[in-house]
């Protein structure tokens, strides 16, 4: 092809023009296409906007994520409302924050239809009161306390049962400036039910001893209710109501002195670690009573402290029991373990210290192996699709943006989570690019700043986690030419039948846009190969042309994203 026909040819235009009218001019400089409203909003929802990206700022893709769910609500608000509620409760999110963002923003909505609906979503998106408080934070910026928001905050506390709302209440008794006795105040909240009155009480401090002289008439006159209790509440430790025992066993471990008293309490009262005085938190004997019914997601937040205290350690009971329920299928896909929350959580107890704090500890191999099994579990689960797949890492600098709000690159949590793929795939081919190819296969000198020239292993599909994201932090430099892939399989005529493009989309380098690479590839090839555009940032841009089938956009670190992209890539 001659340099006059380029400039005007329909199957290779530089990266720096449109190819496309629908194209438009992406943060690098490039032209990218631009996802519609619902992709944008998907994005935001799983990636959200805190941090920005390599070339957006935080407050400039905030704005443009809300604009995107105004559009959504403008189309279809039932559909946006239900897109945030359905990637909240099926776990697809690594933070809860950008769904409630987005249902405090719509809560204050000028459509009454919208607000309704929004503020009826609430009970089922903050599933807990530290979530609740998060969603009374973010509300206030777009509404005040009408009527509708007090119904909506009473119906969380009210559709609880006794045990579960003291449970609540007691773990998280504030956050984000907001505490339960000022929520309930201003909420109006007014029960029925006299079990749920009693936990209410305690909640709004309203709950009285019958021996600290506490005129009770005078108390119902300042609240709807005041429940008498024994001194200390400690007559309620051995009621038959589960409710009352919670209450009382939080009240018993403030006053506790002894270790053997907190291990008690823990025992015979399931409480949690929010609820230990801070004293107590150094001791094996409590770690190991809490450890027995710890939440998943508590257990791997902690691994770090409970082996900073001696807890665990190689080959011990306690660590064989961790690595057990870390590879229980069941117990991770119940406790909704985000895959992107395993990955920090590998990332930080294989450093050996905190991100923050002085913490450190010796970690345990085989805790470290096994995060490396919950990772993939996380998922949801991958069939083979006997297909050939090429994995195309995008280690160009802008990649080196965090993903998410998290320690982690876009780079490294990309290798990370195309292992996913490549440890289903028997047919699969790995490699890197920026503006040029870079195979990620073979051992290589870090580029990286943190540690130049130390030798880096080449990654397979039997690398660890670890290894994988070393590898990428060392190649994580240079400009970005999305369409390599297809051109470098192109090249070395590597049949391929699915590209899966790991990518911010801030593609600009090249002299052909990636979907013209792929239509070459299929022309000159024979083979209708598909692509997969995963994005790794909540921008607005994809490499992949709407308009054609065999082209798909999906939101990296989407807990279902491998198991869709297998969907795709058999039809």
């Amino acid at each position: 092809m001659s340099k006059y026909s380029m400039h005007v040819s329909k199957r290779t235009t530089p990266q720096s023009e449109k190819a496309h009218p629908d194209q438009a001019e992406n943060s690098a400089g490039g032209h990218s296409f631009v996802l519609d409203c619902w992709g944008r909003l998907d994005r935001f929802l799983i990636l959200g906007a805190e941090g920005g990206t390599y070339y957006i700022r935080e407050s400039k893709l905030t704005k443009d994520n809300v604009a995107a769910l105004d559009s959504c609500v403008a189309k279809d608000h039932i559909r946006a409302i239900k897109t945030i509620v359905d990637i909240s409760v099926d776990g697809r999110a690594a933070k809860p924050a950008p769904c409630i963002f987005a249902l405090a923003y719509l809560a204050g909505h000028s459509d009454v239809a919208v607000r309704q609906l929004a503020l009826e979503a609430v009970p089922v998106v903050c599933r807990t009161a530290s979530q609740l408080f998060q969603f009374l934070a973010d509300v206030k910026e777009f509404r005040g306390w009408g009527k509708t928001l007090r119904n909506a905050v009473s119906a969380w506390y009210l559709a609880k049962d006794p045990r579960a709302l003291a449970y609540q209440i007691t773990k998280y008794r504030q956050r984000e400036g907001e505490s339960h006795a000022d929520t309930l105040r201003r909420a109006h909240t007014k029960a029925e039910d006299a079990d749920i009155r009693e936990v209410l009480a305690y909640a709004a401090n309203k709950l009285h001893n019958i021996d600290d002289g506490t005129n009770l008439e005078e108390a119902r006159a300042k609240f709807y209710t005041s429940v008498a209790a024994g001194k200390n509440l400690r007559n309620w430790l051995t009621d038959e109501k589960p409710h009352r025992q919670v209450l009382a066993a939080v009240e018993a471990a403030k006053r506790a002195t002894k270790e053997q008293e907190i291990v008690k309490l823990i025992q015979d009262h399931d409480l949690v670690r929010e609820c230990i005085p801070t004293q107590f938190l150094n001791s094996k004997a409590v770690w190991d009573a809490l450890l027995v019914k710890m939440p998943m997601g508590a257990m791997v937040r902690n691994l770090g402290k409970m082996s900073a205290i001696g807890l665990v350690s190689p080959m011990s009971a306690t660590s064989n029991t961790i690595v057990q329920r870390l590879m229980n299928q069941e117990l991770i896909q119940k406790a909704r373990i985000h895959p992107l929350n395993v990955l920090l959580a590998l990332s930080t107890y294989q450093q050996g210290h905190g991100v923050r704090g002085k913490l450190s500890w010796a970690p345990v191999p085989q805790v470290c192996g096994a995060l490396n099994k919950t990772f993939e579990m996380a998922f949801k689960n991958v069939e083979p699709t006997n297909k050939r797949w090429l994995l195309g890492l995008d280690v160009s600098g802008s990649m080196s943006a965090a993903i998410a709000n998290t320690h982690l690159s876009c780079a490294q949590a990309a290798g990370a989570m195309a292992m996913v793929t490549a440890r289903a795939e028997a047919q699969h081919y790995i490699h890197g690019f920026s503006h040029e190819f870079v195979d990620l296969t073979k051992t290589h000198k870090s580029r990286s700043w943190s540690s130049r020239g130390k030798s880096v292993p080449g990654i397979t599909a039997t690398s660890t986690l670890d290894a994988v994201m070393e590898a990428m932090r060392a190649h994580n430099f240079g400009r970005t030419d999305c369409a390599l892939p297809m051109m470098h399989a192109l090249k070395h005529k590597i049949p391929v039948d699915v590209f899966a493009v790991y990518t911010d989309s801030e593609t600009w380098f090249g002299e052909i846009h990636p979907h013209q690479a792929l239509n070459r590839y299929r022309r000159e090839m024979g083979i209708d190969a598909k692509l997969i555009v995963v994005g790794m940032a909540a921008n607005q841009f994809s490499i992949a042309d709407p308009h054609d089938a065999g082209m798909l956009d999906i939101v990296g670190f989407d807990a279902n994203a491998p198991a869709v992209m297998a969907d795709f890539a058999r039809d």
